[in-house]
C-alpha cells in the first residue's frame, strides 16, 4: 500500500482501508498540488465502500486534476463503490479501469 512514484509523471496509489483511506488522499492531494505535472492511477483493491469525506476528496482531486489537463484514473473498484458512484451520478465523471496494470498501460499509450 502507499504512494509510489511509478514513472516521473505517474503516481500510482494503492489506497488503505478506512479510515487511513482519507489521510492517503490528502496526501496524494498535496503531492499534486507540489508537482502539478503527473498523472494519478488510484487503487481500490483494499476499499469496499467509500466514505462520504473520501467521496468529498476524490471530487476535489479530480477538478485539480481536470484543472491541470490531467488524468485521475480509478482501478479495482468494488461493486458497492461503483453503485455509489452511479447512483450520485459521479461514475461518468471518474475514469474507471478494471486493473491497475490496465490503467498503467493506457498512460503510457498516451505519453
Amino acid at each position: 500500500m502507499g504512494i509510489q512514484n511509478w514513472e516521473d509523471n505517474v503516481i500510482l496509489v494503492d489506497l488503505p482501508r478506512e479510515p487511513q483511506t482519507g489521510d492517503e488522499l490528502k496526501e496524494v492531494t498535496e503531492i499534486v498540488r507540489d508537482r502539478g505535472d503527473c498523472e494519478v492511477v488510484i487503487d481500490f483493491s483494499e476499499i469496499d465502500i467509500v466514505t462520504s469525506s473520501s467521496l468529498s476528496k476524490l471530487l476535489k482531486l479530480r477538478k485539480m486534476m481536470v484543472d491541470c489537463g490531467h488524468r485521475l484514473i480509478f482501478s479495482n473498484v468494488a461493486a458497492a463503490t461503483r453503485g455509489i458512484f452511479t447512483v450520485t451520478g459521479l461514475e461518468s465523471i471518474f475514469e474507471i479501469v478494471d486493473d491497475k496494470f490496465v490503467a498503467l498501460a493506457s498512460l503510457q499509450l498516451v505519453n
